[in-house]
């Protein structure tokens, strides 16, 4: 009885389509956050950060794609994949700009210092392998 309740409630939960959507919406959401406050505040902390370590300045424009654009793109369900990429690599610049010195230590909370940019880069991997799913703005699976 109780496996059949168990089988029951799996195959009824079973909806990678949705998963993918709410992966999507969440990884999206939550990262434009930073890029819409990078938008109206601008970006010459990086900048200057990137100067500092004697990187180009135009690399921190890229900020832009991982922050504003590939989020956008991933609550539409287009080009999922490489905006997860896009996303991974503004992430690791962010860690190696600001964040590399603190990989080892915990907030003052106890939470990882770093946690947040594994959140974003471990979402998008996770993307990366799962795919936008069919809920998606676009039909055509080949820009999904």
């Amino acid at each position: 009885m109780i496996e059949h309740i168990l089988a029951n409630i799996n195959n009824r939960l079973n909806n990678k389509d949705l998963a993918a959507l709410l992966l999507r919406i969440t990884l999206g959401g939550l990262l434009l956050f930073h890029g819409w406050h990078k938008v109206h505040s601008g970006i010459s902390f990086i900048l200057n950060t990137l100067a500092e370590h004697g990187v180009p300045a135009f690399v921190g424009y890229g900020v832009y794609l991982g922050e504003v654009v590939a989020p956008i793109l991933i609550i539409l369900g287009i080009l999922c994949r490489p905006s997860a990429l896009a996303i991974i690599g503004t992430m690791i610049v962010a860690w190696w700009l600001v964040d590399v010195g603190n990989t080892l230590a915990l907030s003052e909370t106890g939470a990882w210092a770093i946690e947040d940019l594994v959140f974003y880069v471990m979402l998008s991997v996770i993307l990366l392998f799962l795919g936008s799913g069919k809920y998606s703005v676009i039909a055509n699976p080949n820009w999904r």
